[in-house]
């Protein structure tokens, strides 16, 4: 028998599953780490559209200049499937608004909000962004709101409704997409939407 070949342990003194744990753990900070750096690029993007210089990026990013140009370059370089702006139907876009949304009202409603639960599964990576969890937010969202509006500020409501009329428009071929854009344009939207919030409360 070979060493570390029993079902058991493996070398070192650990189990197949302890192993399996760890790696899953590794991997889960890995990914965190690459979805953060899409996330940073498409800010960057985003706000030198905006008209933000290069400089003024580098220095609130902690970043050199030549870095941001770099992040720049790249979508020039075919190396960034879509764009920093939202557009028309960019479900992605919205549905990071409205997860964006109902993790300031959990906030504001001190964790007892009806969106609480499905906002942080999300965050998890418990529930997927799927038409139907994205549905299911959507209608706990407005029970809040509608619920406790005498406790909100009224940014959140007007928030809402702007999410709301984009997603009834949408067209029948959107949906939500897996990739790493989609996944980085929902996460840059959630953020973009909780600062937004905080910055009218």
């Amino acid at each position: 028998m070979t060493p570390g070949s029993d079902k058991g342990t493996t070398p070192g003194g650990l189990t197949e599953r302890q192993v399996a744990d760890l790696f899953a753990e590794m991997n889960e900070v890995v990914r965190a780490g690459e979805e953060m750096r899409r996330t940073r690029a498409a800010m960057i993007q985003l706000f030198a559209d905006a008209g933000w210089t290069q400089d003024r990026l580098a220095r609130l990013a902690g970043m050199s200049q030549p870095a941001v140009s770099k992040q720049l370059a790249k979508p020039r370089a075919g190396e960034r499937a879509d764009p920093a702006e939202p557009e028309p139907g960019d479900v992605p876009w919205l549905e990071g608004r409205l997860w964006g949304l109902a993790e300031e009202l959990s906030e504001a409603l001190d964790g007892m909000a009806q969106c609480t639960r499905p906002a942080h599964a999300l965050a998890r990576g418990r529930k997927r962004f799927t038409p139907q969890n994205m549905d299911a937010l959507r209608r706990l969202v407005e029970a809040d709101l509608r619920e406790r509006a005498t406790e909100l500020p009224g940014a959140y409501r007007k928030a809402y409704d702007r999410i709301a009329r984009a997603l009834d428009t949408r067209g029948p071929a959107d949906a939500s997409g897996e990739s790493g854009g989609p996944s980085a344009r929902r996460e840059l939207a959630r953020r973009i939407e909780r600062a937004r919030l905080r910055e009218a409360e």
